[in-house]
């Protein structure tokens, strides 16, 4: 073998060490990040809104009756946006209806509404009927609501505050005492 073609086969061999050893690096970067990242919903999701007067909100219940989210300053307020259909939504509708029941015992009770997002009344009172849940369902038939919090996806949960301003977005299926466990520190910061 010439030295010349020994020096191109050392080149080659060190070339692809250098690659493998970058591909590596990149393959353990990538299992980090992986390992590190929650699989739980993002409270606080970024939004220009946290901080701020909740967007005006007045529409309608599924059951006819007028709602004004300024009227219910003075109370703290969780809006969570739904679709019948979002299986995302269907998930963490029973943790909906545990905190829902609790708030039947709590001396401090906090007001849970749905936002219907693209779908239809038949729709939402039939798997509210099915699945449970005796809160107020409130209209978006043109989406305005959605918009005006800048919802991306269902589901998401806001928390407003008894000033009427919003505190937390929660981007994201809920898991178990999420919801509570923001409530309760929201509640603490305010004492």
């Amino acid at each position: 073998m010439s030295a010349a073609s020994n020096q191109s086969a050392n080149r080659s061999i060190n070339t692809s060490r250098a690659v493998a050893a970058v591909v590596g690096f990149v393959l353990v970067g990538l299992l980090w990040v992986l390992l590190s990242a929650s699989p739980y919903p993002s409270a606080n999701a970024e939004s220009p809104l946290l901080g701020q007067p909740a967007p005006a909100l007045e529409t309608t219940t599924l059951d006819d009756a007028s709602f004004n989210l300024a009227q219910r300053k003075g109370s703290w307020v969780v809006l969570n946006f739904f679709n019948s259909t979002c299986v995302p939504c269907q998930i963490e509708h029973p943790l909906l209806v545990a905190f829902a029941a609790e708030q039947n015992f709590s001396t401090d009770a906090v007001e849970l509404y749905t936002v219907v997002n693209d779908d239809n009344d038949e729709s939402v009172n039939a798997y509210f009927a099915a699945n449970g849940g005796e809160w107020p369902r409130l209209r978006d038939a043109d989406g305005a609501i959605a918009v005006s919090f800048g919802v991306a996806q269902v589901p998401e949960t806001w928390i407003i505050d008894p000033n009427g301003f919003v505190r937390v977005r929660i981007a994201g299926e809920l898991n178990e005492g999420l919801l509570q466990e923001q409530l309760t520190a929201l509640k603490e910061m305010t004492k």
